[in-house]
């Protein structure tokens, strides 16, 4: 056993100064493996960290609820229209229908506003959201310690009282504890009492636009409704906008019934609501085609990688071929002083090997700079998972394998005699 992993280490020693001779040739051969491995690696870390901005947005707002939002419908279809007012989206007799769907467990209403949040000289662009005290709960919001959501007291009295995003807290509140401290929305003052914690921010995926809610201000509804109305006005274009509620996200209390309450709820808008103004998400639904993308996703990067390793492959045995004619004496001479076939064969399936293990290498270390550097300039979230790495190099090594055992084979083959006489 001993004399075997000798001969093993002698094989590699001479293989290895081989191709040391030959710097440069070895390099440019080894080009196609470090290529191929560097954008399996990449492409996969890409492709892992895009599925995984979708399926955390989608996650984000509950695999158990639906989601029905109020969309503004073309101008010629609106509900009722006048030069300055749109009247469109869900109603409060909405509501109570779909409320009254048994498999229902929690529904709650949102009303939002884009408005700039002050405090002192500071300010920042963000989202006011009119909402209920269950809104927390329902989309699995967490408060910081010290803080709470809006509850039923605040409800009740209409209390100028605020929950603000994490990102709101960093940029108008840096160093101070905001609990207890006035935000100043419009011209009114609300009294902070919370602040939700971070959320990873997704750029948005397929129905889903970008939102971060680490922006959001959130206070109760009847709060909402006293201090700004209804009416969502912009100036600029002198345009108004009616909308009783954006959004009902409505919890289901059994996750094989979703798809059936979607299309329950979906049949009772349908019936008062003559105009597309509204529109059902449904996460659980997306969370699969996401799963489902990811997979398709992986599958087509990998292919184009796994062209780059063939044709890094074919580079190393068209190289060794090359290797086999320059070499053709000395192999006659190493076989007139005892070599057997074996040996030819171990020596040049060495080489290739040690080709395409060293292209692996050097392609695992730019692959996971890659990503890095997307990561860093592209502002893109990218995942390197240890079995893409362990994949790319084993199939790099694998590659020199199968490349490298035709041009040694037909090395051992040479009959010892001509090659001796070869020039």
């Amino acid at each position: 056993m001993k004399i075997n992993i000798l001969h093993i280490i002698r094989i590699v020693k001479f293989g290895g100064k081989n191709l040391w001779l030959h710097k440069l040739r070895s390099l440019l051969t080894m080009l196609g493996i470090v290529f191929g491995v560097a954008s399996v690696i990449a492409m996969l870390a890409i492709g892992e960290g895009a599925s995984f901005e979708a399926r955390e947005k989608i996650k984000e707002l509950g695999s158990n609820n639906i989601i029905i939002r109020s969309v503004k419908p073309p101008s010629e279809a609106a509900t009722q229209m006048t030069s300055w007012l749109d009247v469109y989206g869900l109603a409060p007799s909405d509501f109570r229908k779909i409320s009254s769907i048994p498999s229902i467990e929690n529904i709650v209403p949102t009303w939002e506003i884009k408005e700039e949040i002050w405090r002192l000289a500071k300010n920042t662009p963000g989202r006011v959201v009119g909402t209920t005290p269950d809104y927390a709960e329902t989309t699995n919001m967490k408060v910081e310690n010290g803080g709470r959501f809006i509850n039923e007291v605040d409800m009740d009295t209409s209390k100028s009282v605020v929950v603000i995003g994490y990102s709101i807290k960093n940029i108008l509140f840096l160093g101070v504890n905001p609990i207890g401290e006035k935000i100043k929305i419009k011209s009114n003052y609300f009294t902070v009492i919370g602040v939700v914690k971070a959320k990873v921010f997704s750029k948005g995926t397929g129905s889903f636009e970008a939102e971060d809610i680490n922006f959001d201000v959130y206070l109760p509804l009847s709060t909402a409704r006293a201090y700004f109305g209804e009416f969502d006005v912009k100036m600029r274009t002198r345009q108004m906008s009616w909308v009783k509620f954006h959004r009902f996200i409505a919890k289901v209390k059994d996750t094989n019934k979703i798809m059936s309450t979607s299309a329950l709820i979906n049949q009772i808008l349908e019936s008062t609501h003559k105009n597309p103004d509204y529109e059902i998400l449904v996460p659980l639904e997306l969370l699969r085609q996401a799963e489902h993308t990811k997979r398709i996703f992986s599958i087509v990067l990998g292919s184009i990688a796994a062209i780059s390793l063939l044709v890094g492959g074919i580079g190393i045995m068209n190289i060794m071929l090359a290797t086999v004619t320059e070499r053709t004496r000395e192999i006659g001479i190493r076989r007139a002083l005892g070599a057997k076939r074996r040996d030819i064969i171990y020596q040049f399936v060495t080489e290739a090997v040690i080709l395409s293990a060293t292209g692996g290498f050097i392609g695992v270390v730019i692959g996971v700079v890659i990503p890095a550097i997307v990561s860093k300039f592209a502002d893109m979230v990218t995942i390197i998972t240890l079995w893409s790495v362990l994949l790319a190099f084993l199939i790099s090594v694998a590659v020199g394998l199968t490349f490298g055992i035709y041009p040694a084979r037909k090395a051992a083959l040479l009959d010892p005699i001509e090659a001796l006489r070869y020039e």
